[in-house]
């Protein structure tokens, strides 16, 4: 398969759904994807079972809060820097390029790196969704280390960065980005072909591309994207309403708050709350607990389907919130450890979407 301008649309729609919210607005990488293909050619997209054991792969990233990036938009330049210093850093060249998450910005960021480098691009992420923090990604419950990693800024500041634990990396690049005006590139998590067929999540990209053509086609069919989605992945609808109430702010370089709905159709007379930080985490009805991440929820506007992150939903929209089950590593007891809602400061318990009822 080759990434080309016909089909950045559909993965860009579809990865903006799996970015639960979060993940950056991926418009602004089918910009520079675009013109990148345009100059450079199309990417080569492979399965990871095409790679070979002693290949180079890195994840290519931007690091910072969602509705920062709306504003200061990111550059290629940037991206490739990001990797010329940790290319420069282990002391080789890196011959594939990976997302770190198949949702949001993040999903079409290394497209660009990988048209301007002429490398191929792995058909497979380090999440199966967007995560807010560098150490949720499946090769963490792995034990990969998060570094070395770069960071680039606009003003040309470059930073390698190692440290002991995930935790300690997510830490330090964070106040690194947030010094710099919550936006940078990343090149992260090298690894070999061998370590990747093992840690990734495979066909990430290729489901974004998938879902961006259920919600297209639904349109053209005059038929509900919100059900064909559910239907596609075998989630969840879980409440229909109208935003009555919206808390957003940026705190440590997160977009956090919560949105509040009232019911619509079905849903007439109920409450539905989504709380967030850069993506959609815990989703509650009339005041009990129905999904909760590691799982993905995402407000869809109800008549299009078109996905809302967190950084863009507002008083007066009309909305369907769906739940669609993660990949089955997160559920582990590592997974749930790593990105459960405890994680992110939700005392309560793992709710899977298919139990919402």
């Amino acid at each position: 398969m080759q990434l080309d301008e016909t089909v950045l649309d559909d993965l860009v729609l579809g990865a903006t759904i799996l970015a639960a919210g979060g993940g950056g607005d991926p418009y602004l990488g089918k910009l520079m994807a675009r013109r990148s293909i345009r100059e450079h050619g199309p990417v080569q997209l492979l399965d990871v079972a095409e790679v070979p054991d002693d290949a180079r792969i890195a994840f290519v990233a931007g690091m910072g809060a969602p509705s920062v990036v709306i504003e200061k938009l990111p550059r290629a330049s940037e991206v490739v820097a990001a990797l010329d210093v940790l290319e420069e850093h282990l002391g080789y060249r890196f011959t594939h390029l990976a997302p770190a998450e198949a949702g949001g910005l993040n999903a079409v960021i290394p497209v660009t790196a990988a048209a301007l480098r002429g490398i191929p691009m792995l058909d497979a992420d380090g999440m199966g969704r967007a995560f807010p923090s560098l150490d949720l990604v499946t090769p963490a419950l792995y034990g990969a280390s998060t570094t070395p990693l770069s960071l680039v800024d606009e003003h040309g500041n470059r930073v390698v960065i190692t440290t002991e634990t995930g935790d300690w990396a997510d830490r330090v690049a964070r106040a690194v980005m947030i010094t710099s005006g919550c936006v940078m590139m990343s090149a992260l998590y090298p690894m070999t072909g061998a370590q990747a067929k093992a840690w990734l999540v495979r066909g990430a990209l290729s489901l974004a591309t998938r879902l961006g053509e259920v919600v297209r086609t639904a349109r053209e069919r005059h038929e509900s994207p919100v059900d064909a989605v559910v239907a596609e992945r075998g989630g969840a609808r879980l409440f229909d309403g109208k935003v009555v109430d919206v808390r957003r702010a940026t705190e440590g370089g997160w977009t956090v708050g919560e949105a509040v709905l009232q019911g619509l159709d079905s849903f007439e007379g109920r409450e539905f709350r989504l709380g967030f930080r850069n993506e959609y985490l815990v989703a509650s009805r009339d005041g009990g607990i129905v999904a909760t991440t590691p799982d993905l929820l995402m407000a869809l506007e109800l008549e299009n389907g078109t996905p809302i992150p967190a950084e863009e939903i507002r008083y007066g929209y009309r909305v369907a919130v769906i739940g669609l089950p993660c990949d089955e590593r997160w559920r582990s007891e590592a997974g749930l450890r790593a990105a459960g809602p405890r994680r992110f400061g939700y005392d309560v318990d793992f709710s899977p979407v298919e139990a919402a009822g």
